[in-house]
């Protein structure tokens, strides 16, 4: 019986140990591998490579260095004072600065503290000789840009986790953060490192290649900061854009920072980016959209006699004036070469409501570009049923709608490559994979942007942009000028958004080129005296790096001045414009040629009778019928050379 008892006992106690071991081993297994790692394991994360930022060329704009930085655990410090001091003398940094820093960290029980970050390898040498278990250097990595300033708008930053904040750092984070790889390391009871073994493998960051070129890009900095300096503006920017395939060429904001430098504070003016990210009034530029839609919706052409009521307009009790003086009725290319805003009234009326918003929206305005940047402005452009009584007078001269000057490029491109509407783009190439543009919508009639063209022409040639010109290349753009809008005062001020947006040659347009200058004063901040020489700088550049051939010869004859009396016109109009309240419809345009270059005397016409003396006109920017038409109502024989639009004449 003691036998059968012991052998019971037995089988019990090694039941209980058998079911224990099922338990332990099988049951919870897991659970206690799990508990054993969490004390003898730590999952070490490592950081991937951000991926290198490049221009069209390959020509690095952002990269990651691999640097070192000391961190320390105040806990584990056996002497505040002592070990403060001996870091303090090493890693070069104040003392009492450093010692107040751990104090603090030790006081709130904290167990982590940056001491320094980026050491050079000479301070990592000298720390690591101490052999000191409480002081820990990690290899970190850091963003670099290496040509300081330029393209930080386009390119933006990093906080201080490696992940972007601004610009193609932070649209494509993503990408270009790649994926950790996680080790784990064994240690032992003091959390010494024994053995270390990869638990899963990362992916470095993708190479992300832009179309902006560099060397474009830095003309475009250099003038647009140039301009805002002598013009006194508050801001500016540029954008140069391939109006066939949308691919933004260079992307200018100012005033700009160094994207390897922390923010100077919380408002820091220099990190907004005016060309995507503001949006303004765009004054007389719009008229293009404003003749374009004529173009398409009534029977109106270029050369389509426009009543301009000697520049005074009264509209449902609202004046509106030409701020360069009046014009009587004129061709409809008159209208825009001269910026006349009673003209561009009178076209818009013709157009309508809905047709006007209809062609405004079929331009991209009021609606985001889609380019690869974060904070993107999408303008203002109110629903029609919004729109108040004298609204499509506004609009059709450029007010009562807010614009971008990406936005300005976009719809520059319209005209230029024949009636399409093009997103503009930032990335050319991601991860070594080419981006394919977003497919054209069509939204004028490829007559209608030759036509646009032809009249742009005269803009350059003999209107308001006239310092536009360039050498060896033909040209067309527009010129604005709009008043800024005192929303607290309710009224317009006296300063301006001078703007220029333009392309080149005017043929086969290889670039657009945007400007804009805000806020500057007086008439020399004008569209056509500040925005139109950047346009000519920029624009010269970008077609020599382009390698586009020539249209013209190098040298075109000089652009004719206007004598005193009509300078003294213009400056008067400006003058009596500013003395008063400014109207909510009035937008003053730089027309340095409002009026019409005077006559140069000539010699009598061969075809004329002998006995008298003709003022040869100035046939320049106009087409060839208007020429012949011209000629014959004075009574002058013209050989014409070529076709389109006049260009040079000869005598002057």
């Amino acid at each position: 019986r003691r036998l059968t008892w012991v052998a019971g006992l037995v089988f019990v106690w090694g039941a209980a140990i058998f079911y224990n071991l099922i338990k332990l081993q099988i049951v919870h297994h897991q659970d206690y591998v799990q508990k054993a790692r969490a004390r003898q394991e730590h999952l070490i994360q490592i950081p991937a490579a951000r991926g290198p930022i490049l221009d069209r060329t390959g020509r690095p704009l952002a990269m990651s260095l691999s640097t070192q930085s000391v961190t320390v655990d105040p806990l584990k410090l056996p002497d505040l004072k002592l070990n403060s001091s001996l870091l303090a003398n090493q890693l070069h940094l104040d003392e009492a600065e450093l010692y107040g820093r751990i104090k603090a960290t030790f006081d709130s029980h904290r167990g982590f503290l940056w001491v320094k970050r980026d050491i050079t390898p000479q301070e990592a040498q000298n720390l690591g000789g101490l052999n000191l278990d409480w002081i820990h250097i990690q290899s970190e990595s850091q963003r670099h840009y290496p040509k300081g300033t330029l393209a930080a708008h386009v390119l933006g930053g990093v906080d201080f986790a490696e992940s972007g904040n601004a610009g193609i750092e932070k649209a494509l984070d993503a990408e270009l953060r790649g994926e950790r790889s996680q080790a784990r390391l064994l240690t032992d009871a003091r959390h010494r490192g024994i053995d270390q073994q990869l638990a899963s493998e990362g992916r470095a960051g993708a190479t992300i290649t832009l179309t902006i070129d560099e060397r474009l890009q830095f003309v475009a900095e250099r003038e647009i900061a140039a301009a805002v300096e002598a013009h006194n503006a508050v801001s500016g920017s540029v954008v140069v854009m391939n109006p066939y395939d949308g691919q933004v060429l260079a992307l200018a904001s100012y005033p700009t920072y160094d994207p390897n430098e922390p923010p100077a504070s919380v408002n820091d003016k220099g990190r907004e980016n005016h060309a995507t990210g503001v949006s303004f009034e765009p004054g007389s530029v719009f008229k293009v959209i404003t003749l374009s839609a004529a173009l398409e919706t009534t029977n109106l052409g270029p050369d389509s006699l426009i009543n301009c009521h000697g520049g005074v307009l009264t509209l449902f009790t609202r004046t509106i004036h030409d701020s360069h003086g009046g014009m009587g009725i004129v061709p409809m290319r008159d209208v825009l070469a001269h910026s006349s805003n009673i003209g561009a009234i009178e076209i818009g009326l013709q157009v309508g409501r809905e047709k006007m918003y209809e062609y405004v929206r079929r331009f991209g305005f009021g609606q985001k570009t889609g380019i690869t940047l974060p904070g993107e402005d999408k303008g203002r452009l109110r629903r029609l049923a919004l729109w108040g009584a004298t609204s499509l007078a506004s609009i059709s001269m450029g007010q009562e709608i807010s614009v971008t000057t990406l936005q300005l490029a976009q719809a520059a491109a319209v005209v230029a490559n024949g009636g399409l509407l093009v997103k503009p783009r930032l990335v050319l190439k991601n991860a070594g994979q080419a981006t394919s543009p977003a497919p054209p919508l069509r939204a004028i009639q490829p007559e209608t942007a030759i036509k646009m063209r032809q009249m742009m022409e005269g803009v350059v040639l003999v209107g308001t942009g006239k310092g536009a010109r360039l050498e060896g290349y033909t040209a067309g753009g527009k010129t604005g000028s709009a008043q800024i809008y005192d929303y607290a005062a309710h009224h317009y001020t006296h300063t301006y958004n001078g703007t220029f947006m333009g392309f080149a040659p005017l043929t086969n347009p290889a670039v657009v080129v945007v400007v804009t200058l805000n806020g500057t004063h007086g008439q020399a901040g004008f569209g056509g005296a500040a925005a139109a020489p950047v346009f000519r700088a920029v624009a010269t550049e970008a077609l020599r790096i382009l390698d586009v051939p020539k249209d013209l010869p190098d040298r075109q004859p000089a652009t004719p001045t206007l004598i005193a009396k009509n300078q003294a016109i213009d400056d008067l109009a400006i003058a009596d414009l500013g003395s008063k309240q400014p109207n909510i419809l009035e937008d003053p345009e730089d027309e340095d040629a409002a009026a019409a270059p005077a006559p140069a005397p000539a010699a009598a016409n061969s075809a004329a009778p002998a006995a008298k003396q003709s003022a040869v006109p100035n046939f320049r920017g106009m087409s060839l019928r208007a020429v012949l038409s011209e000629a014959a109502a004075r009574g002058l024989t013209v050989q014409p050379d070529g076709s389109g639009i006049a260009r040079v004449q000869d005598p002057p």
